[in-house]
């Protein structure tokens, strides 16, 4: 390790001790985020009439309650059984798709909605997805 300070880094660390300026708080994780009333729910091991008719009371609790932000895991559907039934979509009826698909046909519950996204990987990434909801009047 060097011990020497450079001429420059002495003047720099002067004139920082005696302003007045503030300094970022790089620890705080907030300071570029848009802080969101957030709700969250877990739909694994539902069947596909549950999901929806859970996701449909869900979304309209949240709009009502002014939940902003709903954050929907649903999984990835990489331990569907569906593969091995022949009358049954290997898609559709797996929750990733079939809740989201479920939502948009549902035009009550779109006209509370923003958007739809797909959640980051801190929150389920590719099995799960964001709804965000407008504000209740």
């Amino acid at each position: 390790m060097n011990h020497n300070i450079s001429d420059k880094d002495k003047k720099d660390w002067e004139e920082f001790i005696t302003s007045n300026k503030k300094v970022a708080d790089k620890d705080n994780k907030n300071n570029n985020q848009i802080n969101y009333n957030t709700r969250s729910i877990d739909l694994h091991g539902y069947t596909l009439d549950e999901a929806n008719k859970t996701i449909e009371k869900f979304i309209n609790k949240s709009y009502f309650s002014n939940i902003k932000k709903l954050i929907i895991v649903t999984g990835k559907g990489l331990h569907s059984q569906n593969e091995k039934d022949p009358y049954v979509s290997k898609n559709l009826s797996i929750l990733k798709y079939s809740v989201p698909e479920f939502i948009k046909n549902n035009e009550n519950l779109m006209k509370k909605i923003i958007e739809f996204k797909e959640a980051d990987i801190k929150d389920g990434g590719s099995g799960a997805f964001y709804v965000y909801l407008k504000k209740f009047k």
